[in-house]
């Protein structure tokens, strides 16, 4: 893996952005010690290809799924304060601005 300073990647920061984009990754040093890397991003995975992946993972033991949420949890709380309170209270701290 190809080791840049912190001065040459702020220098050259366009070539070293593309030289990652085709895929070599470079780590950054700040005298002389790594101190970060730049990696091309990660592919992205599908997620009907996440829930097999995962469903495999549990049939292996590997995972434990949790359970489904509870749509009873989803209910709407009551109001503590009349609608409006909270924007008269704000506006009265504020005062004229």
């Amino acid at each position: 893996m190809e080791k840049i300073g912190l001065r040459e990647l702020k220098n050259r920061l366009s070539h070293y952005v593309r030289r990652v984009r085709t895929g070599h990754p470079i780590q950054v040093t700040d005298r002389g010690e790594v101190v970060a890397e730049l990696l091309p991003p990660a592919r992205s995975v599908a997620s009907d290809n996440t829930r097999q992946r995962l469903a495999e993972m549990a049939r292996r033991g590997l995972v434990r799924l949790g359970a489904p949420n509870d749509r009873r949890l989803y209910r709407r709380l009551p109001r503590l304060v009349p609608a409006g309170t909270v924007k008269r209270l704000l506006d009265e701290e504020r005062g004229e601005r």
